[in-house]
């Protein structure tokens, strides 16, 4: 995922929060509790339990599932016109914010751009602590110093630093308990994703797949940082089944036969064929298991360096919680080469099979333009959406003068995470429209250095905008959309 010209883009969400409307789910119980006390130990049952919680909001998506449903309702069609700000709190840290806050009884825990912490009185506003990182000598980030948030595990905070590292922290009182090292940011890996926690592993994954990393999802314990799995999300054997269409059946214009002159030539590329995996895995209580995507094959642009269909890269993946070992993939596109790239975060809910059957479902919002629905069970494709954004010379080839192809590189649904209503049967996408041509240039891998193998270039004069989307996830149909006049990024 590499972002070019995001100027101007409407972010919708920061420290505000869009709201959910919608009745809540049947069966869902919201919790009571200590609104505006001390912090309190933030046991495993809930988190379990965080998506009936209507007075706190423990995890970077809301829960394990990651719909991002919030079942309190004094917030609702009625009033929402009405609302107001009670407080603005200024940090000292002047750059964009990709955060989401997570509160735990009163007291709101957000982090910024540089890897600073503020933990605040929720109802007033009022700092109660501050932390900054120490960041070591050499940073490597492509698409800005960005942190996304902490989690939180009994009396601790977990955060990823720009400078590759795992940090704990004293939630009470932000002492910095141990920090840990993930990857060598040398060689380009750094930490903009919220980590997640669950059964005492604080899971991680990695940015760099413009550097020519190899991307991967680690599992930490919680008290003493040590290294429990990793799992590399570019497979030994990377080449896979050389496959020539998409998700959607279209055609990606590979030459297949000069991509196996080239592997016979070069050997498989999977040291550095970055799948970063930029945002948080749905965790599958039930099965043991972790869904996440993974990002695009480095060199962006050139696939002559990286033969093959580039195992796992733009793929949905899942493994066992408990031992990383691989369960299952799908691959959307296979040797990409548009930055068209897996990076929103997964949904678990219920979804209709292509018979009908209530099954238990992942859902996905791609670059692309489309939102993804699979079987929990296998990773296996039901259906995809109705494109969201316009699509236009779907797969022309990037040259070095330039192809025009739409969606740009930056989505589609980009980062954004979606909500999931399950009592609507409806997911809830923002998208950006910014078409883009797509130059190639062969280079060599750099060490750990930016590695993009050419440019995409925003056309002058061409009309950007976004949307808002509600798709019905269980016929792929789009069942509203709004449209914006500025591209959307930063989700619902």
């Amino acid at each position: 995922m590499y972002r070019h010209s995001l100027k101007g883009l409407a972010a919708s969400a920061g420290l505000a929060a869009m709201v959910s409307v919608a009745a809540p789910v049947a069966a869902q119980e919201v919790q009571g509790g200590t609104l505006y006390g001390d912090m309190g130990v933030v046991t495993q049952d809930m988190l379990n339990r965080a998506d009936g919680d209507g007075n706190n909001f423990l995890h970077t998506n809301g829960n394990y599932a990651q719909t991002r449903y919030y079942p309190a309702r004094q917030i609702n069609a009625g009033n929402v016109q009405n609302l107001r700000p009670a407080w603005i709190f200024q940090t000292e840290v002047v750059e964009s914010m990709e955060t989401t806050p997570i509160v735990v009884n009163g007291v709101m825990y957000v982090t910024t751009s540089f890897n600073h912490v503020y933990a605040l009185n929720a109802k007033t506003g009022e700092q109660i602590w501050h932390f900054k990182h120490k960041m070591g000598p050499v940073t490597t980030y492509c698409c800005g110093p960005n942190n996304r948030g902490v989690a939180i595990y009994g009396d601790r905070l977990y955060m990823g630093t720009l400078d590759a590292k795992l940090v704990s922290l004293d939630a009470k009182t932000g002492k910095l308990l141990w920090e840990t090292q993930i990857a060598d940011p040398e060689l380009g890996y750094s930490e903009t994703m919220a980590p997640s926690v669950v059964n005492g592993k604080v899971l991680i994954g990695t940015n760099g797949g413009e550097y020519g990393v190899r991307g991967f999802v680690k599992a930490f314990d919680w008290k003493s940082g040590d290294l429990l799995w990793t799992f590399h999300s570019t497979a030994e054997n990377s080449v896979g089944v050389w496959a020539t269409h998409d998700a959607t059946g279209r055609d990606m214009l590979r030459d297949i036969e000069a991509e196996k002159a080239a592997l016979k030539e070069q050997g498989d590329p999977y040291k550095t064929l970055g799948g970063g995996v930029w945002q948080n895995p749905a965790v599958d209580l039930e099965r043991n298991r972790i869904y996440f995507v993974a990002g695009n094959p480095s060199p962006d642009l050139d696939g002559s360096l990286r033969p093959g269909d580039n195992l796992y890269t733009n793929s949905l993946i899942s493994v066992d919680l408990d031992t990383g070992n691989y369960i299952c993939h799908f691959q959307y596109i296979a040797h990409d080469v548009w930055d068209l790239d897996a990076v929103s975060p997964p949904i678990l809910t219920k979804v209709k099979d292509n018979d009908g059957n209530t099954v238990d479902g992942v859902l996905h919002g791609g670059k692309t333009g489309h939102v993804y629905v699979h079987k929990a069970d296998d990773c296996s494709l039901i259906r995809h959406s109705e494109a969201m954004v316009p699509q236009e010379n779907m797969w022309v080839l990037p040259t070095k003068e330039g192809a025009r192809m739409l969606p740009g590189a930056n989505g589609g649904v980009e980062w954004s995470p979606m909500t999931v209503d399950a009592g609507l049967g409806l997911t809830y996408a923002i998208n950006l429209h910014q078409p883009m041509t797509y130059h190639v240039e062969s280079s060599p891998y750099p060490g750990g250095k930016l590695w993009l193998g050419g440019a995409f270039k925003v056309i002058p004069g061409s009309d950007q905008f976004g949307n808002v989307t509600a798709v019905d996830y269980n016929t792929g149909k789009i069942k509203w959309q709004k449209k914006t006049p500025q591209p959307m990024m930063g989700g619902t």
